[in-house]
């Protein structure tokens, strides 16, 4: 197996996947207890690294003072490259600019402590709903568009209230994530 990556993410209470139309074949759906938002990706970097970045956490909360974030989900959207994109993604209605805030101010934190570097990229809260998979041909990922296409989550509302640090489940044939530990906002 190969080694895990690691990330810190905002957990969401995810049932709303189970209601969702099956993505088109070729696709994974997130089970619903994977569902996140991405603060900082930190990769392969090893546990030893994200523990690193564990403490850098510890030490931000307190000066960051985030209040949990109320949030709504809008448009879903391609991530990744155009022609061979990786995710199918809900993007923010309600939210995004705090949740875009506090992603700049906090990621570099965490990115610096396990990797010895930032983000380059704009932030850009999403939260990933399926993703195809590596062998998905063109014409399944197109399915994909018009699935995601035709999703309605305007119903769909979350608070971000804890940043989790996951890694790889074990198998991952159900689910794909495990936290390792958990830090409440506020």
């Amino acid at each position: 197996m190969t080694r895990p990556n690691w990330f810190f993410a905002f957990p969401v209470h995810g049932s709303f996947v189970e209601v969702l139309p099956h993505p088109p074949s070729g696709f994974r759906r997130f089970h619903p207890d994977d569902v996140h938002l991405t603060l900082a990706f930190l990769g392969r970097c090893g546990e030893q690294a994200a523990k690193r970045a564990l403490s850098a956490l510890d030490g931000l909360l307190p000066i960051l003072r985030q209040p949990p974030i109320p949030i709504s989900l809008g448009p879903v959207t391609p991530m990744g490259s155009p022609g061979r994109y990786t995710a199918l993604s809900a993007l923010l209605d309600r939210g995004r600019p705090e949740t875009t805030a506090c992603l700049a101010v906090a990621r570099d934190t965490l990115t610096e402590a396990a990797l010895g570097r930032r983000e380059r990229r704009t932030p850009k809260p999403h939260v990933t709903l399926a993703r195809p998979r590596r062998q998905a041909s063109a014409r399944e990922r197109e399915a994909g568009l018009s699935w995601a296409q035709q999703l309605d989550l305007s119903g769909v509302h979350a608070t971000l209230d804890r940043v989790a640090l996951y890694t790889w489940s074990e198998g991952r044939r159900e689910r794909l994530f495990r936290i390792v530990a958990e830090r409440r906002l506020g």
